[in-house]
């Protein structure tokens, strides 16, 4: 007797968002073709299942022990889409890095010449003036970024958020990587990450080096395993060259940082603390401020990213980014950001409250999705809410127009779906040049018409591949 035929998988069917893979006709897109082939060959749901548990075995988890979701689909980029892609991610680094050295010296040169409200410069958060005056930190002070690129209807990349203190991600990047190419590889040629990684990682820290001809330890300082990230902690650790330590194996001595263990002298301090900042709330240092103070005001440490990158990751700051690249670099933005109200100026304000329905609200501090209420989706309780709280105090939120997240193919109970991404690429800025790994993170929104992707509220990863 012959096998039962199967019926032919469900036929997919994009949204109204541009989508990453197939064209409006429903179409594989010409890069896409072999993979698309290559998926119609698989049992998607033990494909999953075999990439959950790659990632499992290989301890890729995020906060409470949870695996980190890989999706097996990966995101493809073309060569021409990713060199245009890198140029404006340096760019706008390049940017940032001497808006926080603008600040960080005082001068806030981008204020005298009124690109920048002086009432945003009064109140920026992550100043540390605990370190005025001390010497300019060798390299860059933001050596990593990693920026949250969104495609909008048009196709066209634009910057959702930037993120310049300690931004995590990086490990996880190699987990889909080498949970998916070792499915999918054949169908192919990405681009390599791991040895790209670490050669990024390495060329950071040394420019960082105060004592570049010294032997003085370079070390990754982490919170240790309550830190959600702890697995990445260990991993850059590792691609570094370096030494992982907690704040228990160092000791203070006088101006200098050692090693508790040897006493050897420490001068890079690439930092993975979920403590980011010289002094809390209450004005008290906090332990990692007791810790590093000195000798940073010194000379004699550099830390990575550098104390006061903070500045630029302001939500109240990023409607001006576009502005900051025109002035520091004397260059249209490459890769602009999408476009968003400062709500202290009346006059956006007023603009933003008449539109609240249309808009996304995100709290000036807010991180990881909190705090996002989506306009579009949101009750008429929810927006009334809103409205009040930005008029009781405008300076507490930034409104931004809503994208709609191009969505990618993505394998849920077996089908393949549409899914809202965006793209999360790291750049590395040495202080003269701006080099991004080939790719990055694509984040995938796990749930159906959902465009919060962040793994702390249930998103999950794909591989992304930059094509030779």
């Amino acid at each position: 007797m012959g096998t039962t035929p199967q019926p032919p998988a469900p036929r997919y069917v994009p949204t109204d968002a541009y989508d990453e893979a197939y064209d409006d006709d429903g179409e594989p897109r010409p890069h896409y073709a072999a993979v698309v082939a290559a998926l119609e060959e698989q049992d998607l749901e033990e494909l999953s299942e075999r990439v959950r548990r790659f990632a499992a075995d290989h301890g890729a988890t995020f906060g409470h022990g949870r695996v980190f979701a890989v999706d097996p689909v990966p995101r493809l980029l073309t060569a021409a889409e990713w060199a245009d892609l890198e140029d404006g991610l340096g760019q706008r680094v390049r940017a940032l890095d001497a808006f926080v050295r603008d600040v960080a010296s005082g001068e806030q040169r981008i204020v005298a010449a009124g690109v920048l409200p002086e009432r945003l410069a009064r109140s920026l958060p992550f100043r540390e003036d605990d370190l005025a005056g001390a010497p300019e930190p060798p390299g860059a002070r933001v050596a990593i970024a990693g920026l949250d690129v969104v495609r909008d209807r048009s196709g066209r990349f634009r910057v959702l958020e930037d993120n310049v203190r300690t931004p995590s991600g990086l490990a996880y990047v190699l987990a889909a990587r080498g949970a998916v190419e070792r499915e999918l590889g054949e169908a192919g040629e990405p681009r390599p990450l791991r040895a790209a990684i670490a050669e990024q990682l390495r060329r950071v820290l040394d420019a960082a080096r105060p004592r570049p001809a010294s032997d003085d330890a370079v070390v990754v300082l982490t919170d240790g395993p309550a830190n959600d990230a702890f697995f990445e902690h260990g991993v850059l650790a590792e691609l570094a060259g370096v030494e992982l330590v907690t704040p228990a194996d160092v000791r203070a001595d006088g101006d200098r940082l050692r090693l508790r263990a040897s006493g050897r002298e420490i001068q890079v301090v690439y930092r993975r603390t979920d403590a980011d900042a010289i002094r809390g709330p209450d004005g008290a240092p906090t332990p990692i401020g007791e810790l590093l103070l000195d000798p940073v005001r010194a000379g004699r440490i550099a830390v990575v990213n550098a104390f006061g990158t903070g500045v630029a990751d302001d939500k109240r700051i990023y409607p001006y980014v576009d502005a900051m690249v025109r002035f520091y670099l004397g260059e249209e933005p490459r890769l602009p950001s999408v476009p968003t109200y400062d709500l202290e100026d009346r006059a956006a304000r007023d603009e933003a409250l008449a539109r609240l329905d249309e808009l996304v609200l995100k709290p000036r501090d807010g991180f990881g999705g909190h705090g996002v209420l989506i306009g579009a989706t949101a009750t008429d309780g929810e927006l009334r809410r809103a409205a009040e709280r930005i008029v009781r105090d405008p300076g507490r939120w930034c409104a931004q127009e809503r994208v709609l997240l191009s969505t990618h193919p993505t394998a849920i109970g077996g089908r393949l779906v549409p899914r809202h991404v965006d793209l999360r690429p790291f750049v590395f800025f040495d202080g003269e040049t701006a080099t991004a790994i080939p790719g990055g993170l694509t984040r995938v929104a796990l749930e159906e018409g959902s465009l919060v992707v962040n793994s702390s509220a249930g998103g999950g990863g794909k591989d992304t591949w930059v094509l030779r």
